[in-house]
């Protein structure tokens, strides 16, 4: 699940790129009124303006829902780590009672 999720999210990603490239910036209308370029497009004169700016938005919110769903699977997966990171701590030896007991030898002064 996880792996199809960052699959989508990089083709999400790269598809919300090439639609912000492609889109014109708001001087570039100003330019066209002068002749400076193609104001026929192929979506026609305002359509290319809808349509690419509905896309960029759904793109964008599906770019930050697959964020929030892959950082709470992630979160999920690290506190499942932590968990069995404290289930393999051993336990204490138990020391048989008729083990001799070993003293701390006194540190040698120089």
């Amino acid at each position: 699940m996880k792996d199809v999720l960052i699959v989508v999210y990089l083709l999400v990603a790269l598809l919300l790129i090439g639609l912000v490239l492609i889109q014109r910036g708001k001087g570039a209308d100003m330019g066209a009124s002068f002749g400076a370029g193609s104001s026929n497009t192929v979506f026609g004169a305002t359509g290319s303006g809808n349509f690419l700016t509905r896309s960029t938005a759904i793109l964008a919110t599906l770019f930050f829902v697959i964020s929030l769903v892959l950082g709470a699977l992630t979160a999920q997966e690290a506190k499942q780590v932590e968990q069995l990171d404290i289930i393999s701590v051993p336990a204490a030896e138990e020391i048989p009672a008729d083990a001799p007991v070993q003293k701390p030898q006194d540190e040698v002064p120089n």
